[in-house]
């Protein structure tokens, strides 16, 4: 028991390090090649901080524990937005002026729901996944375009070309981006095993531990990027960095998951997980859009608590149901 927890705890904490490494690489390799700040900010870097959730799905699922990998999507998208913002939004109240991130809201939620309905009949299978990394190369696509089409005073550019690291010797930033791979894989495989041990040790679903642990753990990247970035005043990152990764989780963790290792998608995942998924990207939307009263476009600290306390209190929904199924 002792060397699950120790690799559950160690996994976490050497997947979020290297993934820092693997976004640092992947962006100063593309700024050595000329890619506009922009772009690598919506497309790199929002791979890269969901690479931590990519691998951990596809090695579940190449294990068959195809639970994990769907816990992991859902369980991260609700903890990138509840308790990631939330946690940012306590920290220095988030003004989101751009209307990169107005287009982006919109199809998140769209996605989501896509996804939801994609799903309702209660399997995750290889089409599905191959009709998930079919939408992801689309998604990316899509964004390249958004990029190159925003207008150049466009606030979250701006912010981006602070933030992005300079362009570094290509050699370096090949030595990054490789160990930070090797090293996520490495991580995932770790996590997964001590993961999977503690389920069975206490007779929990794969599920359940995907969706708070596992959830919690690789969004770690995204909660340590928003609150930089909200402490130097980038508002728009800050959320930029959730909105981007959410629409990877849903597309690319889940697709990788039926591509690899199609199974059973519970009830309660649609029922009560998708749910407060589409409900916390509509009522963050709605923030966004300026239509609080506390602010045009703002989250307000009130609404970082909110969100937080909706967070826990799943969590504890969560706890609760696995303790009396035991």
């Amino acid at each position: 028991m002792i060397a699950y927890l120790a690799a559950l705890a160690g996994g976490l904490a050497l997947l979020a390090w290297s993934a820092d490494r693997f976004v640092e690489g992947a962006a100063g390799l593309a700024r050595a090649m000329g890619v506009s700040s922009l772009i690598i900010g919506l497309t790199i870097v929002a791979f890269g901080t969901s690479a931590p959730e990519m691998l951990v799905s596809a090695v579940a699922a190449w294990q068959g524990n195809s639970g994990i990998a769907i816990g992991n999507a859902i369980g991260s998208n609700i903890a990138n937005m509840a308790l990631v913002l939330g946690v940012t939004a306590l920290i220095a109240p988030l003004s989101v002026h751009s209307s990169t991130l107005n287009r982006e809201f919109p199809l998140m939620l769209a996605v989501m729901v896509a996804v939801m309905a994609l799903l309702w009949n209660g399997t995750l299978g290889r089409v599905d996944g191959v009709i998930l990394l079919a939408g992801m190369s689309g998604l990316v696509l899509w964004t390249i375009h958004l990029a190159r089409t925003s207008a150049a005073d466009d606030p979250l550019a701006a912010e981006y070309s602070e933030e992005i690291p300079k362009a570094m010797p290509k050699g370096r930033a090949w030595l990054l981006l490789v160990s930070g791979l090797l090293l996520l894989l490495l991580s995932s495989k770790v996590l997964v095993w001590g993961a999977v041990g503690v389920a069975h040790t206490f007779g929990v679903s794969d599920l359940v531990i995907g969706l708070t642990v596992i959830a919690v753990g690789t969004s770690l990247p995204e909660l340590a990027a928003s609150i930089m970035a909200a402490r130097k005043g980038e508002h728009d990152i800050a959320v930029g960095n959730v909105v981007g990764s959410n629409l990877f989780n849903i597309l690319a963790v889940l697709g990788i998951a039926g591509a690899i290792g199609p199974g059973p998608v519970e009830r309660l995942v649609l029922v009560r997980d998708f749910p407060l998924m589409l409900g916390l990207s509509v009522v963050l939307y709605l923030m966004a859009r300026g239509f609080n009263r506390g602010g045009e476009g703002t989250i307000q600290r009130w609404a970082g608590l909110v969100l937080v306390t909706t967070f826990l209190a799943y969590q504890l929904g969560l706890f609760y149901a696995m303790v009396t199924a035991v």
